[in-house]
């Protein structure tokens, strides 16, 4: 006899089959540091969570619900400059490796006077190995929402849709908005700024709403379509916010008119308090498409904060950290880093496989690089044979486990900025700058981090077994990525660490 299957049977099928593979929502926003937040990120020396007056200051209520659920790491890196940061997520790969070593001018080569000449500023290419493209490949529905920054206007990586996202919405070459408002179409009714105004975003144009609102929206749409489709997604939701301009979010600026800070930084802490907003409306929606116990949402910024409060290398937006985005110091590198489902659920067999211990905080460190081998292993996809990552897979921290490799973090940027021409190795609790345009004592930074965490005693000249050691491991891990360095003032020659 012949068995016809019903509808319900085969649209359970269906749902059986996409279930098999956990969503992924990387929810990135730029410029926020560690401390532009309610969640306390930083630890005493027992590992116990302490609030900073700039906790107090920032309402995040949604971060503060999602670090409940999952885990948070006290000490997570990424590079101190966005385009290298976003070339690893990209990649899995450092920035000495993928030679993206700085921030994306749109229309030039942004090397400086002595940066190298030939570092990747044409962006990602259609070539590359990207995680959107692996993820794609493996059944994934690929969405990418927001800031891209990938690449310069008029090269391949432009657009998000070249590089292996199916879906982009309002990505491009620029990383800063032309505006954040509605009412001035995003920037496009804005003569001084219609170079940097966000596109595809029209049917928000005039109206009074924020730019971080509009693309929740428009992702919550393209999550929808994605279930309706019966598709496993990666959602890479990218916010414009927190970068500059400082333009208020005009739904929270009456929780921060009476704190007698400046009108920028409040108005950065309503952009903060909107991010957050979103991520809450992202999971809210999760909830009512019933798909919140098989997505797993990986929450961090981009590089440190670009809080308008005090100087770049002072203790002041970042405080009690030192420093701030641009800079070789902890508040310029050290990024919130939350990993939770989006709703828990013993059942789920994602959550069965991968299960996220709540409430946990990491006192280990953690990098960038390690949320490319992350999603890779969680989504049982694979790289391709040859290729190189300079990740580790975060699964068995999300377990409550001591992390079974020894970590390092590199970060290498051989241009100017804030601070110029340097890099930095963390090992173990040490951490070493290299400045290669200095001379002799003042080329070495070294800090113990277990005993020095706001980097006040630079003790490379009492500790030379240790700043030997550093020195040779940050030239083994050059040399194996092929690095690029910055040019000799007379020669023109590349200028290696000695």
């Amino acid at each position: 006899m012949k068995i016809i299957p019903t509808a319900a049977f085969l649209l359970l099928c269906l749902i059986s089959t996409a279930s098999d593979k956990p969503n992924i929502i990387l929810f990135l926003v730029d410029d926020m540091g560690v401390m532009d937040t309610s969640v306390p990120f930083l630890t005493d020396k027992n590992g116990k969570q302490v609030k900073h007056p700039l906790n107090r200051f920032y309402k995040t209520p949604g971060m503060e619900k999602l670090a409940s659920q999952g885990i948070i790491f006290s000490q997570f890196y990424a590079n101190s400059v966005c385009s290298p940061t976003r070339a690893t997520l990209m990649s899995g790969q450092s920035s000495a490796r993928h030679h993206v070593t700085q921030f994306i001018k749109p229309e030039t080569n942004n090397a400086g006077t002595f940066g190298p000449k030939n570092w990747k500023w044409e962006g990602t290419k259609k070539t590359d190995i990207t995680l959107p493209k692996i993820l794609s490949q493996n059944g994934y529905r690929t969405i990418h929402c927001g800031k891209a920054h990938f690449a310069p206007v008029g090269y391949e990586g432009e657009y998000p849709q070249n590089i292996g996202f199916d879906i982009n919405i309002a990505g491009c070459a620029y990383g800063q908005p032309g505006s954040y408002y509605g009412k001035d179409h995003f920037g496009h009714a804005i003569k001084k700024r219609k170079n940097r105004a966000v596109p595809g975003l029209d049917k928000y144009h005039g109206k009074d709403i924020h730019l971080t609102e509009a693309l929740t929206l428009e992702l919550n749409s393209a999550i929808s379509d994605s279930v309706k489709a019966n598709k496993p997604f990666f959602a890479y939701m990218s916010h414009y916010a927190v970068h500059a301009p400082f333009q208020s979010d005009n739904r929270f600026a009456k929780n921060y008119k009476d704190s007698n800070k400046s009108k920028n930084a409040q108005a950065y802490a309503t952009m903060i308090e909107g991010m957050d907003k979103s991520l809450r409306d992202i999971m809210a929606h999760l909830k009512k498409l019933n798909v919140a116990e098989n997505t797993l949402i990986i929450f961090l910024g981009d590089n440190g904060s670009d809080a308008p409060l005090g100087g770049s290398h002072t203790v002041a937006s970042s405080a009690p950290l030192r420093g701030k985005k641009g800079t070789h110091y902890e508040g310029g590198m050290r990024v919130p880093f939350i990993a939770a489902w989006a709703s828990a659920a013993k059942n789920n067999p994602n959550q069965v496989k991968y299960p996220i211990t709540p409430s946990i905080i990491h006192d280990e460190f953690a990098k960038i690089s390690d949320i490319f081998t992350t999603i890779l292993e969680m989504t049982s996809s694979k790289m391709p044979d040859e290729y190189i990552s300079d990740g580790t897979s975060l699964t068995s921290y999300f377990k409550g486990k001591k992390g079974s490799h020894p970590q390092s973090f590199l970060m290498h940027f051989p241009h100017s900025h804030r601070s110029s021409y340097f890099t930095s190795l963390r090992m173990g609790k040490f951490k070493l700058v290299y400045h290669y345009k200095n001379k002799n004592d003042k080329r070495y930074e070294l800090f113990d981090l277990e005993k020095d965490p706001f980097e006040e005693d630079n003790i490379s000249a009492g500790k030379p077994e240790v700043l030997t050691s550093m020195i040779k491991s940050m030239q083994s891990q050059l040399k194996q990525a092929n690095a690029q360095y910055p040019l000799d003032d007379d020669k023109a020659t590349p200028l290696k660490p000695e």
